[in-house]
């Protein structure tokens, strides 16, 4: 199994993780993470201009959430992708209306819909902290 690169607390909420960082921290291997950008529209890391991917905290909740609904949930590809778009629809805003007084509000989607987890940045941290840990102690124990 590969090293595990431990994330540090202290880094900011910007940082950009490389494709093989992403790799270690999720147990996803790095062509899979390609494909899935091709198959799914919701994981876009950002590209560098020699083509280096650079995947924001954001991207990395999205590989985690492809990887349950995949490995855990049982879904396909598709159903994943159709899942993640539905998710992101339900919490975009719909066009915003105009009101008497000439105010702008957003209406929100009328269907309530189960929102999905959304940690705090600190939650965030010690998550990721605590899936580095495992993956230690996973290593020595298939060393042992």
């Amino acid at each position: 199994m590969a090293s595990v690169a431990p994330v540090r607390i202290d880094e900011p909420e910007e940082r950009l993780f490389r494709i093989g960082e992403v790799s270690r921290l999720t147990g996803i291997k790095a062509f899979v993470l390609r494909y899935w950008e091709q198959e799914i529209p919701t994981l876009q890391p950002v590209k560098t201009p020699t083509g280096h991917r650079l995947y924001r905290r954001e991207d990395i909740e999205t590989v985690y959430e492809i990887k349950r609904l995949l490995y855990d949930e049982g879904f396909t590809l598709a159903g994943a992708r159709k899942h993640l778009a539905e998710a992101m629809a339900e919490f975009a805003p719909s066009e915003p209306s105009v009101d008497g007084a000439g105010q702008q509000e957003l209406a929100l989607t009328a269907k309530p819909a189960p929102r999905p987890v959304r940690f705090s940045k600190a939650r965030q941290k010690t998550l990721l902290d605590l899936h580095e840990e495992l993956l230690a102690i996973l290593t020595l124990l298939e060393r042992g």
